[in-house]
C-alpha cells in the first residue's frame, strides 16, 4: 500500500526518522527502497514512502516512540484502522502508518517481522531466517538499514518495475554469501524457475551459512 485513497504521503528524511528513534531500546533498520540506496551509497529513485523495519518483540517500545502520532494498522491489507494504545498486534498484522496528526500526511511505515529466541524470522515464511545480529549494517553516518540481502528477498515475490531495478543496481556489490543466501531464500519460499535466480549464478541449492 502507497497511499492509494487513504491519504497523501510525505514521508519523512532518514535521517529524521533516525533522530525520532534514537532513544528506542529495540532493534530497528530503514528497510524497503531506502534500505537499497543506503546499500549502494546513492539515490537510485524518489520514494513515495519510509519504510521502519522492527521486530514484533519489540513492537510496543516502537510505538511509544511516537508519542502524540496517529498509527494506523492495516486491517486487513488494503484497509487501516487505529492502533490502540497498549494493543498487541497478532502475527497476521505486521504494517503501521504514521503520521503526527489526522490532517498531516503519512510520515513513515513501520513493518513488523518476526523472531525466534536469537534468530530473524521472515514475516513471509519461517523456513528463513538468521541471527539478528547479521540482518543489519550501518550507513557511514551510523542509519541502521536492513542488509540488502533481505530487502531484495523481500522485494522478490512479485517484482515490480522499481524491484528490477534495485534488484539491478545491488546485483554487482553483493558478495558470493549474500548472494548465495538470497539465491537459496529465493528458491525455498517462490520456487526455482524465479527469473533472478539466473542473476544470481548456479547458488542456492543448500543451506547457506548463517
Amino acid at each position: 500500500m502507497e497511499g492509494d485513497g487513504l491519504g497523501s504521503w510525505d514521508p519523512l528524511e532518514v535521517q529524521d526518522a533516525r533522530a525520532l528513534l534514537s532513544n528506542v531500546r529495540a532493534h530497528w533498520w530503514i528497510a524497503g527502497g531506502q534500505a537499497i540506496d543506503l546499500a549502494i551509497g546513492r539515490e537510485l529513485r524518489k520514494h513515495s514512502d519510509l519504510d521502519v523495519l522492527v521486530l514484533r518483540k519489540d513492537h510496543t517500545l516502537i510505538r511509544d516512540a511516537f508519542s502524540g502520532w496517529e498509527l494506523w494498522v492495516a486491517d486487513p491489507p488494503g484497509s487501516l484502522r487505529p492502533w490502540k494504545e497498549g494493543e498487541l498486534l497478532p502475527a497476521e498484522l505486521h504494517d503501521v502508518w504514521c503520521r503526527p496528526g489526522p490532517t498531516e500526511p503519512w510520515r513513515l511505515q513501520i513493518m513488523v517481522d518476526e523472531s525466534d529466541g536469537d534468530d530473524w524470522v521472515s514475516r513471509r515464511d519461517a523456513r528463513i531466517r538468521r541471527p539478528i545480529e547479521t540482518i543489519g549494517a550501518f550507513s557511514d553516518d551510523v542509519v541502521p538499514y536492513l542488509v540488502p540481502e533481505i530487502q531484495l528477498y523481500y522485494k522478490a515475490k512479485e517484482p515490480r518495475g522499481k524491484d528490477e531495478i534495485d534488484f539491478a543496481a545491488t546485483l554487482p556489490g553483493l558478495s558470493s554469501e549474500q548472494r548465495d543466501w538470497l539465491a537459496f531464500s529465493i528458491r525455498v519460499s517462490y520456487g526455482a524457475g524465479h527469473p533472478w535466480l539466473g542473476s544470481l549464478g548456479p547458488r542456492g541449492e543448500g543451506s547457506p551459512a548463517r
